[in-house]
């Protein structure tokens, strides 16, 4: 049973990163299945960090990204926005070049939160990061959780 209660359209995912920092890190809805989405990223100057390797930020924005693009696809967006709680990033392993993959996959899917389980990978399909993010599902009309 697929876990989308809208069926992932690529090309209307990447054309929402437009004017984003999605677009301008390259963040590139690529693939899906019925528990995942799949997301990559640029590993160039726009991602790097002073010593050439791909940023802790720029991963956990691509977590970000895939996270709550998968939430929003499980909700009834007539009703529900999705915003991120929170996020964390273990990353094991630098990136100096090439794209970032991320597949993003469901931990808890709830009326009022969601848990994903997003890991990323260098061109040579190692992982480097391993991040989890949680989303509130706020109803319409809501301002979402105060963050203390």
């Amino acid at each position: 049973m697929s876990l989308w209660r809208q069926t992932p359209d690529l090309d209307s995912l990447n054309a929402l990163q437009k004017n984003t920092i999605g677009e301008r890190l390259d963040i590139r809805f690529e693939a899906f299945d019925e528990q995942s989405l799949t997301a990559s990223m640029a590993v160039d100057a726009r991602t790097h960090q002073p010593y050439g390797l791909l940023h802790g930020g720029a991963s956990v924005v691509l977590a970000e990204s895939l996270g709550s693009s998968a939430s929003y696809l499980c909700i009834d967006s007539s009703r529900f926005y999705c915003v991120g709680l929170e996020v964390n990033a273990n990353h094991l392993r630098g990136l100096r070049s090439g794209r970032v993959t991320a597949v993003a996959r469901p931990v808890h899917v709830g009326r009022t939160t969601h848990v994903w389980d997003i890991r990323l990978s260098g061109d040579d399909g190692k992982l480097s990061c391993i991040s989890r993010l949680t989303v509130a599902v706020v109803p319409l009309g809501e301002q979402p959780p105060a963050r203390d």
